[in-house]
């Protein structure tokens, strides 16, 4: 759904993740795994300005804590995007 679906599908599986990543450890760890990362990062320049927000919420909840998550983010190229949401 972050890749493809409608802008309300993609902000519920946004909200979603941001949600199950919000102080659950393990749970930062399997998302990022499962690929979300890449996908949310997209979504900062290509989705709707309330996607944008709620993609930047939920990078926000798997960087917290969680150094190896930062590292896949910034790698991710999100760092640009995020500061043009400024």
């Amino acid at each position: 759904l972050l890749t493809s679906g409608t802008a309300i599908a993609k902000e519920k599986a946004v909200v979603t993740l941001s949600n199950l990543a919000y102080n659950n450890d393990e749970n930062k760890v399997t998302i990022a795994e499962a690929g979300a990362i890449s996908p949310l990062v997209n979504l900062l320049t290509s989705g709707t300005a309330v996607v944008k927000e709620k993609a930047a919420g939920a990078l926000r909840n798997l960087a917290v804590k969680n150094d190896e998550n930062k590292a896949f983010i910034a790698e991710a190229g999100a760092i640009p995007p995020l500061v043009n949401l400024l």
